[in-house]
């Protein structure tokens, strides 16, 4: 029975691991050199005060709050990433392609956030989610939690004090709905940092707790809260991947895959019997036929998990069976706005990061586009007067842009250049990662134009480090802003400020609100320095 059971463990762990942030140990030790960053207070405290300089150099610019808020957060969208992208939206256009604008690149609002976390110099998508979704910085790997609480430590997940809460659950107090829209697994790191607390990114099936050595019952995994605790369980949208974390082993889903949950539970049904007892509408949708039934007449709740992983690549998809994320994106915001009060949602285009993991730059540069649709989508359905969209990353990527092509050379191509050997580049090339081609002999590097599937999909363009995976980048990501106070997104400033100044624009959560008496008055004292001068003026012209 003992080897049975270690078999087990050993086969819930194989499976749990994610290929594509695997986890290491060097950041997650790292020493703290300032005991005070462990404490959420202090990362709170640095938000409000970059509220506060931020207002000593921005006009009021509108005495509206945002009813509505919208977060769109492209995994691992690099600046190059960007730039590369707008480039292929110009070709794929027939123009030369630099000229070219994202729809969000068009904001009225840019600035630029730090992305590195309190353990680690390069952020991961859990760190950096509890950063831009809660407001805290953290260590890497875990989610919800202060950086008082280390990777793997159940038991300091548990303290009330090292928990933070999201955005999402200052909407909720506020009367406000709140969703969650997303083309990873519904429990991966950046949407869960939306609703879990936990030490362990990777915890999220009960599978992935036990194969740990903790207690379901104490520290429950992350697909567990989604469905039985707040705010998870209020949510009135989750549009998603990651059926499998939600099913029993012995369960198969409706395309053929096993669940991974080693309890027995289907969560699925579960939240199905959580919402009948409640007597509310719902509907669980797997497929895109599901979803348009629900399209014009969303219920009040609405569960839909569209593949047993991950979704599809844009590129890949069956267009048949799997919506789009501006689909997705437009169910979820005609379910959310029937909330007089308005709502918090947020929409990730999450494979942007898995296809730089793998050196596919085709793949991570068309994800990007998926979202800017998206994008556009939300901007023609919300009022720029009452809704805030905010645009940003969680971290970069080492993709780099590089050479001296001329103007409209093929974004996706060689360079208009050739190394001192005589052997072509590419424009688009990776620092690190899994295509790394072995040396020649000669010490000439090899002419990856030559490979047989040359610019297929799945095509690794060249590499310098060889590892297994590419690494994601230290660099700042930019953050774009349209609506209710987007002037106050400008300007660099620590990632954890991001869901302050959401909520100072929307008027929820603790801190400075753009509708408090305090504001009112600041911008009253504003607006009335120039007749004050002029009166100084005249009054000492006169004596």
């Amino acid at each position: 029975m003992g080897l049975v059971l270690l078999i087990l463990a050993l086969m819930a762990s194989g499976a749990a691991c994610d290929r594509y942030h695997p986890e290491r140990t060097v950041s997650e030790t790292a020493t703290l050199r300032n005991a005070a960053e462990a404490n959420a207070q202090y990362w709170i405290n640095d938000a409000q005060a970059g509220i506060e300089r931020r207002l000593r150099f921005t006009p009021r610019a509108s005495d509206n709050h945002a009813r509505n808020v919208v977060m769109f957060m492209g995994d691992g969208m690099s600046v190059p990433t960007l730039a590369a992208a707008r480039t292929l939206l110009g070709q794929r256009r027939g123009q030369t392609g630099e000229e070219a604008q994202l729809s969000f690149e068009q904001f009225p609002t840019v600035g630029l956030s730090k992305t590195y976390c309190v353990s680690s110099q390069v952020a991961d998508s859990s760190c950096s989610a509890t950063a831009y979704l809660c407001g805290v910085k953290a260590n890497q790997g875990t989610l919800g939690v202060s950086a008082a609480v280390p990777r793997h430590n159940c038991t300091a997940s548990l303290e009330t004090a090292n928990r933070v809460q999201s955005i999402a659950e200052w909407a909720l107090a506020d009367g406000r709905d709140a969703g969650i829209v997303t083309t990873t697994r519904m429990t991966h790191a950046s949407p869960a940092g939306v609703y879990a607390k936990v030490a362990n990114r990777h915890w999220e099936s009960d599978a992935d707790v036990t194969s740990a050595g903790h207690d379901i019952t104490l520290c429950p995994d992350i697909a567990h809260q989604l469905i039985h605790l707040p705010p998870g369980n209020q949510m009135k949208v989750l549009l998603a991947g990651g059926r499998r974390e939600f099913i029993p082993t012995s369960t198969v889903d409706e395309e053929g895959f096993s669940g991974r949950r080693t309890d027995g539970r289907n969560l699925i049904e579960e939240w199905q019997s959580d919402k009948r007892a409640r007597n509310v509408t719902y509907n669980y949708v797997w497929n895109r036929s599901q979803l348009m039934d629900v399209f014009n007449s969303p219920p009040e709740y609405l569960l839909g998990l569209f593949e047993s992983n991950h979704m599809q690549y844009n590129l890949e998809a069956d267009p048949t069976t799997e919506p789009t994320l501006a689909e997705l994106t437009e169910v979820a915001i005609r379910s959310l706005s029937r909330n007089d009060r308005g709502f918090f949602l947020f929409v990730e285009g999450g494979r942007i990061d898995h296809a730089h993991h793998d050196n596919y730059p085709h793949l991570a540069l068309d994800e990007t586009l998926a979202m800017n649709e998206a994008v556009a989508r939300a901007t023609e359905l919300l009022d720029e007067k009452d809704s805030l969209i905010v645009v940003t990353a969680d971290h970069a990527h080492v993709m780099s842009f590089n050479g001296y092509s001329p103007r409209g050379q093929d974004i996706l191509g060689t360079n208009n250049d050739l190394d001192l050997d005589g052997v072509p580049y590419m424009t688009l090339s990776y620092t690190n990662g899994p295509g790394r081609r072995a040396q020649r002999a000669d010490g000439v590097r090899v002419d990856v134009t030559q490979d047989a599937n040359f610019r297929a999909l799945r095509w690794r363009t060249h590499v310098n480090v060889p590892l297994e995976e590419e690494t994601h980048g230290g660099d700042d990501v930019a953050v774009f802003a349209r609506g209710p106070h987007h002037e106050m997104f400008s300007g660099l400033y620590e990632q954890s400020h991001i869901p302050h100044r959401m909520a100072y624009a929307a008027c929820i959560g603790p801190g400075l609100h753009a509708c408090s008496a305090a504001h009112s008055l600041r911008g009253s004292l504003l607006a009335a320095m120039p007749l004050l001068a002029l009166a100084l003026h005249t009054l000492l012209g006169h004596s």
